[in-house]
């Protein structure tokens, strides 16, 4: 993480000022130390460039832990599995096959195959609509946000690809939290492959209960990241409290009248911020001013479940295909809108 974040933090138990201790520094980023809150006595690690300031009181499902680890230990326990998984022509694999492959290569380091491996089966994972529809939201979040010069931090940025996007065109730093050490980990590497770790710093802490001071952050964005967050009832007041310019959340909505994959989000308890009306409900109870723009729709399908890796699937939703509707949500604290 950089220095600069210094001054934007505070205890996400607490709300208490921190003192910092670095041990060890690569150009502007503590690489190790910590930081400790002067109000609780609370300890918080910086290992590896990325702090850590979970709290262990919120209960989290690590689903990129589970998944990644759980599928190495499969794959080292069942070797007549990883071979045709990893040997095939990558051509010949099952799209969901493909992103398996994908992450093994980056388990072993080997970047650059992975990114041919994770391309690949994007292209046959998602409607050519889909896919479309999602760049052009992030297009647009650059495009808007292109002549900013504040740290821009992104919520839930889970496998970094708006990170990415940000780091690659925008000049200003760029901050990328997720409550998965695991998968920050990963970003570094991907970062430092791509050659853009030193544009971005990272932090582990729940969106639920953050790690900045009241308003300390001008620009937040996140790309699909609101429906991720479990247990959301909170998360935008949490929010309101740190943000005090602009939050960008690229998002898109389910029809309310598609039965059958709104039973299966009620069920997975993801409601709240996949249907259009229940998501700006959600932003003005929270007294914040919200508007739609960038719409556009694509028809999205059931991701294919793999065939090397029998019946293991990528996304948990749609689960029938079904038409979204496709947007960036702008929102602020006050009345002044772009």
């Amino acid at each position: 993480m950089h220095d600069f974040l210094t001054e934007m933090l505070a205890c996400p138990a607490c709300h208490g000022g921190l003192t910092w201790t670095a041990l060890e520094r690569r150009g502007a980023h503590i690489e190790e130390g910590h930081a400790d809150c002067a109000a609780c006595g609370t300890t918080y690690p910086i290992r590896e460039g990325i702090g850590l300031f979970l709290t262990p009181d919120l209960p989290r499902n690590d689903l990129w832990e589970q998944t990644e680890s759980g599928l190495m230990q499969f794959l080292r326990a069942h070797p007549d599995v990883e071979r045709p998984l990893m040997d095939a022509p990558l051509e010949m694999l099952s799209p969901a096959d493909q992103f398996f492959r994908a992450l093994i290569l980056e388990e072993q380091g080997d970047y650059a195959q992975a990114q041919t491996a994770a391309e690949a089966a994007r292209a046959r994972l998602y409607t050519p609509e889909y896919l479309a529809c999602h760049a052009s939201q992030v297009h647009y979040v650059v495009e808007y946000l292109a002549t900013t010069t504040d740290p821009i931090v992104d919520l839930a940025s889970g496998r970094g690809e708006l990170v990415e996007v940000l780091a690659q065109h925008l000049s200003q730093p760029i901050v990328a939290t997720d409550f998965s050490p695991r998968v920050l980990r990963r970003d570094r590497r991907w970062l430092e492959f791509l050659g853009l770790y030193e544009r971005v710093s990272l932090l582990a802490g729940d969106a639920r209960r953050t790690p900045f001071k009241d308003g300390a952050i001008k620009t937040l964005t996140t790309n699909l990241g609101l429906a991720n967050i479990e247990q959301p009832d909170r998360l935008l007041f949490e929010l309101h409290r740190i943000v005090s310019g602009e939050f960008l959340a690229i998002s898109f909505f389910f029809p309310a009248e598609d039965q059958v994959n709104a039973a299966a989000i009620r069920q997975a308890g993801l409601a709240p911020f996949l249907f259009r009306d229940s998501a700006l409900a959600h932003f003005r109870a929270a007294h914040w001013q919200v508007k739609i723009a960038n719409v556009c729709t694509s028809i999205a399908q059931p991701t294919p479940t793999g065939a090397i890796l029998e019946g293991i699937g990528i996304d948990a939703l749609p689960v029938s295909e079904t038409r979204l509707e496709w947007c960036v949500l702008i929102a602020r604290r006050n009345s002044r809108m772009r």
